[in-house]
């Protein structure tokens, strides 16, 4: 919403200049805290400002949580495919990795408890249930409870990134594991990245008093606070706009994109081509033929023939990687380019496939 964000930046270096240009408390400006512990509480979540720590984007989050709790050797557990930059928070610290496989409801919990059993001392266990990254798939109520009774039964915490939980385009919204939560053992991420702007940097942790202490220190070693022009700027804009109704703009018009890429997808791409097709998000999954290498077509097809660009399926997998996938997002382009690019990658697929048969 960029004249609206405009005038709140306007409005509080021109009215609160000397603050707004300060620093201010290492946790994050107590108003903003506020706001996202209203919004949580809102949506299901209950908790207070007291209990979150603002963010240089959910980003920082991770990094933060992999300082504190991964020593060399530890065991990490992700969904297999997992997002791309928790490796890259978590792999300095030099942690090893299990992964879980997933369907159409999420994370498998039989194959979680299996893991756990061969694992039980893993630090925790890192979940994107909301239209996952990069998969785009939701994690169903009845398996966030049974995941919340594995991580109780073998006292590992986990850590729940709801960086895309806001933008649903159907059905109805499970429960945050923060919200199930009994124990203090869930860590939740939350980030305004993609409600508001990924430009201002704004993200959020919730958890236990103990985390959050220890978690503030981290973040006040790293950068001393988030931008404190940016916070206030985000306060004015809560206060004075609609978020929600911004939100459902969203909503809207990612769901007209997403609906025309799954519908160029499956009348123009070779038929062995199998996407996802997600309840909310950025993203949809594709998975190819195991004999195509997607990072390798990209390299000498898409990108030189087609003019198209998506992330390579390998990146995601902390352990044995899959090359026969890729991810392909559908909010950043016009529905001119999504129809030329997902036309023109079509007729790439079909040569190389036709080539390979």
């Amino acid at each position: 919403p960029t004249a609206a964000l405009c005038e709140a930046y306007a409005q509080v270096v021109g009215r609160d200049g000397k603050a707004s240009l300060q620093y201010t408390v290492p946790d994050g400006e107590p108003r903003l805290r506020e706001h996202v512990s209203a919004r949580l509480s809102q949506q299901g979540t209950r908790c207070t400002a007291a209990s979150i720590l603002m963010l240089q984007g959910s980003q920082q989050g991770l990094d933060l949580m992999g300082k504190l709790m991964i020593d060399r050797g530890d065991v990490i557990i992700t969904e297999r495919p997992t997002f791309l930059g928790a490796p890259l928070a978590f792999n300095p610290f030099e942690p090893r990795y299990r992964s879980v496989r997933m369907d159409a409801d999420g994370m498998d919990m039989g194959h979680l408890e299996t893991v756990l059993k061969q694992d039980p001392g893993a630090k925790f266990i890192y979940t994107v249930h909301d239209f996952q990254n990069p998969t785009g798939t939701t994690l169903s109520e009845t398996r966030r409870k049974e995941l919340l009774a594995l991580a109780n039964r073998f006292d590992v915490l986990v850590l729940e990134d709801t960086a895309y939980r806001e933008v649903r385009f159907s059905g109805t919204s499970p429960p945050t594991l923060k919200s199930l939560d009994t124990e203090g053992r869930v860590v939740l991420l939350g980030s305004f990245s993609k409600i508001l702007s990924p430009g201002m940097r704004l993200g959020y942790l919730l958890a236990s008093d103990e985390i959050i202490a220890k978690a503030g220190l981290l973040k006040l070693a790293a950068d001393t606070q988030v931008s404190t022009v940016n916070m206030l700027a985000a306060c004015s804009y809560l206060e004075q706009n609609d978020i929600n109704g911004h939100i459902e703009i969203l909503r809207s018009a990612y769901r007209r994109k997403k609906n025309l890429m799954l519908g160029l997808i499956r009348q123009h791409f070779p038929q062995e081509v199998i996407a996802t097709d997600p309840e909310g998000g950025l993203f949809t999954w594709l998975t190819f033929p195991a004999s195509i290498d997607t990072e390798n077509v990209m390299r000498t097809q898409a990108l030189p023939v087609a003019k198209v660009a998506y992330v390579p399926g390998a990146s995601f997998f902390t352990e044995t990687p899959e090359h026969n996938h890729a991810r392909f997002n559908y909010s950043g382009q016009s529905d001119e380019r999504i129809e030329q690019g997902m036309l023109a990658l079509a007729k790439v697929l079909k040569s190389e496939l036709a080539r390979k048969a």
